[in-house]
């Protein structure tokens, strides 16, 4: 007696072409505004409060890869910003100066 397939076969078909994700994160990080700014207070959850350098304060996050390198950031520290044209209240702590 035959073995019964459970999957369907393969033969003949073609694999399905895979979006390029490098040109989609290349885009976003073009739609990013970059600022400077020294960190005021340590806010809960690796949040701080930032002064910009135009007297703007926000609140703004550690990056992924500055806490996967354990860097810390205090207050008084000079940090680089990355923010968002939509919503200029939040940004992104990607460097400490």
């Amino acid at each position: 007696m035959a073995r019964r397939r459970y999957y369907p076969s393969r033969k003949g078909k073609k694999k399905k072409a895979r979006k390029d994700k490098s040109t989609q994160k290349e885009q976003d990080k073009k739609d990013v505004i970059l600022f400077t700014g020294v960190v005021l207070e340590a806010l809960p959850n690796t949040t701080f409060k930032v002064k910009l350098e135009n007297d703007h304060e926000i609140t703004a996050r550690i990056s992924g890869k500055m806490q996967m390198n354990f860097i810390r950031v205090l207050p008084g520290d000079e940090v680089e910003i990355e923010m968002t044209p939509y919503d200029l209240t939040k940004g992104r702590i990607t460097r400490r100066n």
